[in-house]
């Protein structure tokens, strides 16, 4: 979708636009989301971080998700000046006009920080929200010393975007995300966190994400999916928690996933990618076995050619436990 055919929908009589979801933990879909509840949402954003009519907003994403499609809502709510490019992995790259709010993929920062006059541009920016997927210990690291304001988001397609962020960088950084007003939280049975936001969403979303609440019951740490739990012989794992302590010794890319078992019901699987000997594995499992406790450790090692991802740059589970389960 180009920025005129989004203008066109969005100015169009309908009520609604169409926005579709990136498949990270299912098959991608399309759904139709109101207008008025978009504006909400970037109404809450643009108060959120202070953003008006004086400051300036990147489009750097595809416009047929939420995110790309929420950036330029953003505008036309606060009257931020856009700067559109197309979508790239390094979106400053030939950019002058650099913006004082941005939204950004993992990976887009990520190639910013390895080119010297991409990151000096990065760190202009006053405001650089980070979603769409995890940042890792790496990347956490390279953004401590930014002079301004570094944080990553925590929402999905249903919530019009994000309902929380946390600080990445400065003396408020933060493991906990903070959640925008109008925006209730609480958890089910089953740990789960629970979504009441009136105004964007028309009834309180139940997600599988499993949260911690910090002790003012306000702020939440996200430890993981309940989808991506592996229960091996009793033991609960979450997914997310093991690759967290996998990436500092781990070369890239690689995915933990699971897959079924007779005796111990699941089990964890390691799953690298591109060309590996015996040897590699073995070095692989070597380091993994150090750092892992007993019942996190992998019982099989898988090496395909390519890890399943989505197009917002997500591992796509359902996928990847797929092929497994065929292996």
């Amino acid at each position: 979708m180009t920025l005129d055919e989004f203008y066109k929908e969005w100015n169009s009589t309908l009520s609604t636009v169409i926005v579709n979801t990136s498949g990270s933990t299912g098959k991608p879909k399309s759904i139709r989301v109101e207008k008025s509840r978009m504006i909400e949402s970037a109404k809450m954003t643009c108060s959120f971080l202070g953003l008006t009519s004086d400051d300036s907003a990147l489009l750097c994403m595809p416009l047929r998700y939420i995110a790309g499609k929420m950036v330029v809502v953003r505008t036309i709510v606060s009257g931020m000046r856009l700067i559109s490019i197309p979508p790239t992995s390094h979106p400053l790259k030939d950019l002058e006009d650099i913006p004082t709010f941005a939204a950004m993929v993992p990976m887009q920062v990520f190639n910013s920080l390895s080119v010297p006059e991409e990151a000096d541009k990065l760190k202009r920016i006053k405001n650089l929200i980070i979603g769409g997927g995890p940042v890792n210990d790496l990347l956490y690291s390279k953004l401590q010393h930014f002079p301004n304001a570094v944080w990553s988001t925590y929402g999905m397609t249903e919530t019009l975007s994000h309902i929380a962020m946390r600080r990445l960088n400065g003396p408020t950084a933060s493991e906990y995300y903070i959640p925008l007003d109008g925006i209730h939280l609480s958890v089910n049975e089953m740990g789960c966190l629970c979504i009441d936001a009136p105004k964007i969403c028309p009834e309180v979303l139940q997600t599988n994400d499993i949260v911690k609440f910090d002790y003012e019951g306000h702020r939440f740490k996200v430890l993981g999916r309940i989808d991506n739990v592996i229960i091996s012989g009793g033991v609960k794992i979450h997914i997310e928690e093991v690759e967290k302590m996998l990436e500092p010794i781990i070369a890239p890319p690689f995915a933990i996933t699971k897959k079924s078992d007779k005796k111990f019901g699941e089990i964890v699987v390691m799953v690298v990618q591109g060309s590996f000997t015996e040897a590699d594995l073995s070095n692989i499992r070597e380091q993994i076995e150090a750092t892992l406790p007993m019942y996190w450790q992998p019982k099989r090692y898988v090496v395909i050619d390519k890890i399943p991802m989505t197009a917002t740059g997500k591992i796509a589970r359902s996928a990847l436990q797929d092929i497994v389960e065929k292996m």
